[in-house]
């Protein structure tokens, strides 16, 4: 797994080649200065050889300087290789993002989703800047101090027989236990941002009914929640440090004994085990590396399991049956077609579909609050592809279509508007970037949007804000709209999208969109029959299937349902 991970470092490798190297020499050079060290006691102090000291210490002089520059060195490239691979991974599963349907996004929460891109990559990047450095040094360190010491004095370097195996059978039982505790911080972490998405995205909901209170106590709830599972995850990575401090410290103390003793038989000089001495703290201070470097390894790869998951989803919806194809009318035929979320799943949400619609013709579509209208429409541009049956448009199944080349043909306007920061026109031109300002205006005037943005003080260029909240949801609607007119699609799909607009508005849209773009193929769900009533077709669903489809007068005349909608708004107007 980390393999595949660090294998998103592209162009950054350079800089741990580079980290690495450093590292190694610098290493190097830290390992002379205690033989240096050595030879300053033993020959140039006991001979009191000044010039020789005065040398010696020049030599540990330099070393010490080479290894601080190497060091600096190490830490700048161990910090762009850190960043360069979090960065190459948030691009790699943003990418992946864009290239999911409906469905692959409802395997995931969104909250969660922005923690992988976010809290997980940094953890990567984190232990890469920081661990790169005691990763190298280390195992280099360790080694290399270990044939020294062993070279200087093999009789007292047996004492790490009895270190070494302590050492390593408490690292892996920290490891072993702390692994998964992190795997449920990290999960803890997104239970903590969905309570802070939700509430900021229903912030209007939360004022209106007065439950701040309410919002608190679920933020407090989770926020404890992730503090007790950092708290157990800390808690146990923490005993790694009071574990080497025990290992070295035993280690030293036996040492001094033992070389104590050897220096009393003159097996041994003062300066030899000045110099081993410095050789085992370099050891020991290696091993605490490497512990701490298996500690903040274990986290990335808690971190980026999650990652791969993201980037390993199988994307459901592809091009591989597409050819070079192109809508050219937008007539669409639904053959037999069903449909449901999960393959598994019990109960379909439609249920054998079969029906026509004509290019260039208006076709409404009424039901019930839960009769799957959205559902069929969004199975259309693939956004979901079909359970059963097959869409043709203009005689051709959708999936032998290139996705871009479908979705930029059919412009959905969908049931929940939503504007991006930015200025209006902008906005706009989600639908057609090269839009010319008379193109706007035009695509404006249709949606009948020119009426209030010539009121505002900046018109085009009026700041929308987030979500763009200083609109109506009305405006709203209406921008959206002109936004899919400028496609220029051959089928323009209304999903709901005049509920928040007054009738008289919403009469002057459909017939701008009659009269300006007659050959554009429009599908129109509504609530209301007077937003469907002039449609050259109108569908009733009933629970997922086709209870009635007829003119507004055929309808009226031999539906119930129809009958029964009909009645309930034609008494409610009157009301």
């Amino acid at each position: 797994m980390l393999r595949r991970i660090f294998s998103y470092m592209h162009q950054y490798k350079i800089y741990a080649v580079l980290a690495v190297f450093c590292v190694a020499a610098e290493s190097i050079f830290e390992l002379i200065v205690p033989v240096i060290m050595a030879d300053l006691i033993d020959v140039g102090v006991a001979g009191q050889d000044r010039q020789y000291i005065y040398a010696k210490g020049i030599q540990m002089g330099v070393c010490a300087i080479l290894a601080l520059i190497l060091g600096v060195g190490s830490a700048r490239f161990s910090a762009l290789a850190g960043q360069g691979l979090g960065a190459e991974l948030r691009k790699a599963e943003y990418e992946r993002l864009q290239a999911y349907s409906f469905s692959n996004i409802d395997h995931f929460r969104v909250s969660s989703i922005v923690t992988r891109l976010t809290s997980d990559v940094t953890n990567i990047q984190n232990s890469v800047s920081t661990g790169l450095r005691p990763f190298c040094r280390g195992p280099v360190m360790l080694v290399s101090a270990t044939v020294v010491a062993f070279t200087m004095n093999a009789r007292l370097a047996l004492v790490f027989l009895v270190a070494l195996p302590t050492l390593a059978v408490l690292l892996f039982l920290i490891v072993k236990n702390v692994r998964p505790l992190y795997s449920k911080m990290q999960n803890a972490i997104d239970l903590v941002n969905r309570i802070i998405q939700e509430n900021l995205t229903a912030i209007r909901v939360v004022k209106a009914y007065v439950r701040g209170d309410y919002e608190t106590a679920k933020f407090e709830e989770v926020n404890l929640n992730l503090k007790s599972q950092s708290e157990k995850a800390f808690r146990l990575a923490a005993l790694n440090m009071p574990a080497m401090q025990i290992v070295m410290y035993g280690t030293i103390l036996g040492l001094i004994w033992f070389g104590g003793r050897m220096i009393q038989n003159g097996e041994m000089q003062v300066g030899e085990l000045t110099g081993f001495l410095s050789y085992v703290m370099q050891i020991l201070n290696s091993l605490m590396m490497i512990s701490n470097v298996f500690l903040m390894m274990t986290r990335s790869m808690a971190s980026g399991s999650r990652i791969l998951e993201i980037i390993d989803e199988k994307i459901d919806i592809t091009d591989q049956d597409a050819k070079d194809l192109e809508v050219k009318k937008g007539s669409i035929e639904f053959d037999h077609v069903s449909f449901k979320y999960k393959k598994d799943a019990e109960e379909e949400v439609l249920t054998d579909i079969t029906l026509n619609i004509p290019a260039g013709s208006t076709f409404g579509i009424v039901g019930q609050t839960g009769s799957a209208k959205t559902t069929l429409v969004q199975l259309i541009p693939r956004l979901y592809d079909v359970t059963k049956g097959e869409i043709r448009i203009d005689g051709i199944p959708v999936k032998n279509y290139p996705l871009e080349h479908l979705r930029d043909a059919i412009a959905v306007v969908l049931q929940k508007n939503t504007l991006f920061s930015g200025s209006m026109i902008d906005n706009l031109r989600w639908g057609k970037e090269d839009a010319s300002m008379e193109e706007i205006r035009e695509a404006c005037r249709i949606s009948c949007a020119d009426e209030f943005i010539d009121r505002l003080s900046d018109g085009y260029d009026t700041e929308m804000g987030q979500g763009g909240v200083n609109v109506s949801g009305g405006q709203k609607q209406r921008l959206c709209i002109a936004r899919a007119i400028l496609k220029e699609p051959k089928v323009l799909i209304l999903d709901d999208s005049t509920s928040a607009v007054d009738t008289a508005t919403e009469a002057k849209i459909r017939e701008m969109l009659a009269s300006r773009l007659p050959d554009m193929t429009k599908i129109i769900i509504a609530q209301r029959i007077s937003s469907v009533r002039h449609a050259d077709q109108i569908l009733i669903l009933d629970d997922g299937k086709i209870a009635d489809i007829g003119t507004h007068e055929e309808l009226l005349r031999r539906s119930p349902i129809y009958q029964e909608i009909y009645e309930s708004q034609k008494e409610g107007a009157q009301l």
